[in-house]
This record gives C-alpha cells, structure tokens and sequence, in this order.
C-alpha cells in the first residue's frame, strides 16, 4: 500500500511539472506574438545655441525598409543620412539595430519641431514622435566639429566696445571684426542671426565697402575686416547685455587630395562664428547737483535763443529759434521753452533735426521755432532761457543761458491804434486810451435844426428810410452770404491746418517707410512731440493712462483716444518685428487721421 501510494505522488509530481512547463513556453510564445517593433528619434540636445550643431537619429529595432525622413523646418542639413546596423547574440538572446543619422545646422531662432519620420516593417508602417528644438542666440562655448576644427585655428569673430562702464544716455559703439589668418582662404559669409540691443537707443553705421586692413589676434599678424558698427545710447541703468553677431562663414580646407599636378585640394566648408556677449555697467546720472528742470541731456553742448528782427510792427509776425548743438543725445531730450510777454502770441514750435550719426554718437543741432506775433506796440524784453545738460567727460551738471532779447514793436499802420501798453515784461496790462485823432469827435460843428410842430413826409427820414430799405437789403443778402461761406470756409481751413500740422510731425516717419525699425522709432518720436507740442505734456507724462486721462479732460472722444492709444502700442510692438512696407504706409496714414482728429477737437 505504501509504495501504490508513492509512486501515485510521483505521477502527480511529475504531471504538475510537466503543466508548469507547458504554461512557461505558451506565455513565452505569447509575449513574442504581441511583441512590437520599436521605432524612434532622437535629439543631440533639446536647446541649442544659432552657433552650435544638433545631431539626430533615427532607430529601428527591425530590418525595415522604405525609410522616409521628416520635413527640418529651420535647419540646414550639412551631413548625412549616414546608415549603420549592429546585430549581435548575447546569452542566446538577439538584439537588431538600425540607425540613420543626420547632422544639422540651426538658420534662425526660435522653437522648431522635428516631424514624424516613417519606415515599414512587414508590410506595417512605424512612425517616431515629433521632437521640440530650442534655438537661442550664440554661445560663447559651442560644441565643435571635427569637419571643420582647421577652418577655426584660423578665423575669429570679435565685438569690441568703446566704453563698457557708461553713464545713461551715454553714446558708446559696438564693432564687429572678423580676423582670419594668411593660410585661411575665406569664399564669403552670411548674417546668421543680428544681435538685439535691449535697453539701448541703437543705430546702425553704414559701411559702403569692406576694407581689408593688418593687425592682430592673440600676438599673431591677421588680416581682418569690420563687418559693422553700430552706436549705441543706454536707455536703464545696470548691467545690459549685447548679443552676440554670428556669421555663416564658406571656408576652404585643404584635404589628404592631390590633383595631377600634385598640388592639395581643398573642400569648401560652411562654418558658424559668433562673438562673445558682452556686458555693459551703466552708471546713473548722479543727483547731486540735478538742476531743476533738466530733461536728460548728455554729453558737450552749446545753446542759443535768437530772433529773426528785434523791430517788428504790431500784428504781424516774426521767428523765435531755440538751438542746441554739440555732441551728444540729440535726439533723445526736449529743448528748454521760452518765456515770452504776455502780450505775445506764440504758436507752437516746429522741430527741426540736424544730426549725424558716426561711431563718435550724435554730432549737430536741433532747432524749434516758434512763430510770434507782438500785440501792441512797445518796447519788451525776452527773459533768458536756461538748458542744462550733464557732461560726462567732466562728470558734472552744466547750465547755459541765452542772452535777454529786445524787441521793439512799432504801431501798425494799417490798423487804428486802438490800445497802448506800457513796456516791460511779462506783468504788463494794455490800457485803453483815444487816440489823438478821435479827440474832438465829441463836439458838435454843425446844427440840423427844423421847425417846431412841422409835418412832412416827403424828404423825411421816414420817407428815405422806406426809400433805402429795398436796396439795402441786397448787401445785406450778400454780407449774410458771405458770413455763412466764412464759416464752411473756417471749417475747411482748420481741417487743413490740422492736417498741415499732422504731415510736419510725421514727415521724418514718412521719408523712413521701409525700414521698419527706424520708422517706428521716428513714428514714436513725431507722436510724443506732437503730444508735448499740442497738449503741454511733459516727457514724464508720456504714460497711457496719463494721455488717456488728459485727452479725455481735452474733450477728445472715446474712440480717437483709443485709436492714438493703438498706434503707440503699435510702434512698441513693431519697432524690433520685421514689418511690410504696406503695413507701415497704413500705420503713417491711421497716425496723420488720428492726429488731425485730435487738432479738430481740442
């Protein structure tokens, strides 16, 4: 019995094992029928600079055929596809590989995706998931290539600055120059990405030809040429950056080749250079010693108020210009106003510029006139106008003051003297007085006398007044005419005024259409001093909220205020976007509409 009973539990031993082994080769099968191919792609680096290279593969772990690569927006392809397999058996087990790789170059910023890339297996079609690519501005450390290390031995892209440790608004110049050694043949280059001057007044120095001139890098003799130069005004304090320039640069590098003659061969490879960021410390102009009033002048200046007559006649009109001219931020401060006596009409000033804009900065004058016209006759003095400006050679606040001016106003022949002041400044009051003409007027020479109780129609004033009245009327029609024509008259003569005054502040904008960043800047600039001309607003005023707030107290309506508000957010946005010519012609006429529409109803 007992041995039935043994050998019965060695059958059901061996019957459980048997099953587990059965169970442990179909979960094996099964897990190999369900088995999927894997298909990837994948990115050297996720975030790279416009100077560096990006590498991407591409894996299979099966022999697939029909491979087809995905559309690179924003890359230039410099290598590859390059095909590799790798097979191999480890402990029984076998691993496939294949790999396509690419090598690309980056041609602008910003974010880029890499799309699906395709292959078949057994009939089946496997696709990989699209990959985000980052593109910055250069790096100072980019990674290299092997392709072209002999071509960077020999070339360098450097920015030199005039003046890192400037004050604010202070003009300063970058210069980018390419060196390049004797044994470096250079076929030709290309912007790849211009740097953004954040924080600063920029403009660019035209260079009409490239001059190959000797000097040198690191102790060695190069050749090298200035690419560009630009000047630059800090508008904040602290440290500002500059971006770096990065050029595309068709280099010649010699091969293991030779020709018949046995002379080396060269391959012509495209390299990427960029210069180094560069730091910038802006000082603050200091508060001590601040004159009152001063409105952000820097640099070397000289200043004059001037009259075109100093004896003009009474009503009629003569010009009052106040100029600064030297070295400096020209175009980045307001003149000084004039104080002129009460009883002088002063218009509004007509802002004129003079500059030229070198690796030295800013170098003229800026004028505004004002037109004026004298009341009554007299004699009367124009107190001096002070202008304060901070020079940073000497580190100090200097003011200047024009000299008094007199003006002698004669009476106007052509019109009654009516009023006489007397002469002095601003504090004078006009007094009535008769005219020596008019003194007797009120004493009677000659009698109209007519008998006492006498009626008479015929050649009484009852009779001719009846007789006149048919005829007076006809002037009367046509002086009523003529009143309501003066009016439509006075209308279109405002309109035209207002649209006058539109087109002189706006025409630098309209000369510089085409150039998108100096035609916002000049648009932004004719739209402040059109609000500072029109409006008595202040530089520090020039807010949104605040010019909301004093069109509204103007009386200007809603929807014009709105529309002024648009065209200034417009210039901020679009000043460093690349824009069309067509957009920037509607932007100059929407701001000439708006601005006429302001004049009309201020």
């Amino acid at each position: 019995m007992l041995k039935k009973q043994r050998d019965k539990n060695l059958k059901q031993e061996k019957t459980g094992k048997m099953k587990q082994v059965v169970f442990l080769l179909l979960l094996v099968l099964g897990w190999s029928s369900i088995a999927q191919v894997s298909f990837t792609a994948e990115a050297s680096r996720s975030k790279l600079g416009i100077n560096e290279r990006l590498k991407v593969e591409f894996k299979v772990d099966a022999n697939g055929d029909n491979f087809i690569p995905p559309s690179f927006n924003g890359f230039t392809k410099i290598g590859g596809p390059n095909q590799s397999i790798s097979q191999s058996w480890v402990n029984g087990k076998s691993t496939f590989q294949k790999t396509y790789t690419y090598f690309f170059q980056p041609v602008k910023r910003g974010t880029f995706t890499i799309g699906q890339a395709e292959i078949t297996v057994d009939g089946q079609v496997y696709k990989t998931s699209p990959i985000q690519i980052e593109v910055t501005a250069a790096v100072d450390t980019p990674n290299q290539s092997r392709a072209v290390a002999e071509a960077e031995d020999g070339i360098h892209l450097i920015a030199e600055v005039s003046d890192s440790n400037p004050y604010l608004n202070e003009g300063i110049y970058v210069v980018y120059k390419l060196f390049f050694s004797s044994t470096v043949n250079i076929r030709n280059w290309r912007p790849l990405d211009n740097p953004k001057f954040e924080g600063f007044w920029s403009q660019n120095i035209d260079i009409d030809q490239l001059e190959l001139k000797e000097g040198e890098f690191a102790g060695q003799p190069y050749r090298y040429v200035e690419l560009r130069k630009t000047v630059l005004y800090p508008q904040k304090t602290g440290e500002l950056k500059i971006e770096p320039l990065s050029l595309a640069v068709s280099v010649e590098v010699p091969t293991d080749r030779r020709d018949f003659f046995g002379r080396r061969m060269y391959d012509v490879v495209e390299k990427n250079f960029s210069a180094s960021t560069k730091t910038i410390d802006v000082n603050p102009l200091p508060e001590e010693g601040k004159p009152e009033g001063f409105s952000g002048a820097v640099g070397e200046f000289d200043f004059q108020l001037k009259a075109s007559e100093q004896t003009v006649v009474a009503q009629t009109s003569f010009e009052l210009s106040s100029e600064v001219s030297g070295k400096g931020n020209l175009k980045l401060f307001n003149l000084p106003k004039i104080q002129t006596p009460s009883s002088f009409e002063v218009y509004e000033p007509e802002r004129s510029e003079n500059v030229r804009t070198s690796s030295l900065g800013m170098r003229g004058s800026i004028t505004e006139k004002y037109t004026v016209i004298p009341e009554f006759k007299g004699e009367y003095v124009i107190q001096p106008t002070t202008f304060s400006y901070f020079n940073p050679r000497t580190k100090v606040y200097e003011t200047l003051q024009s000299e008094p001016i007199k003006i002698s106003v004669t009476p106007n022949p052509q019109r009654q003297e009516e009023t006489s002041v007397i002469s002095g400044t601003d504090t004078d009051t006009p007094r009535n007085l008769i005219s020596s003409k008019n003194n007797f007027n009120y004493i009677k020479l000659s009698a109209n006398l007519r008998a006492k109780n006498q009626t008479q129609f015929f050649q009484s004033p009852l009779y001719w007044t009846l007789f006149f009245i048919p005829f007076l009327s006809i002037p009367l029609m046509l002086i009523f005419g003529k009143v309501k024509n003066r009016g439509t008259d006075e209308n279109q003569l405002q309109q035209k005024r207002a649209s006058k005054l539109a087109k002189r502040y706006l025409s630098e904008a309209k000369r510089n259409i085409g150039d998108s960043k100096t035609f916002y800047e000049s648009l932004e600039r004719a739209l402040h001093n059109y609000m500072k001309a029109r409006l008595k607003i202040q530089t520090l005023d020039m807010q949104k909220d605040k010019i909301q707030a004093l069109l509204t107290q103007k009386g200007v309506s809603q929807g014009t205020t709105e529309n002024f508000l648009k065209i200034l957010e417009s210039c901020e946005l679009a000043r460093y976007t690349p824009t069309v010519t067509e957009d920037m012609q509607k932007d100059y006429k929407e701001a000439a509409r708006v601005i006429s529409e302001i004049d009309k109803e201020v």
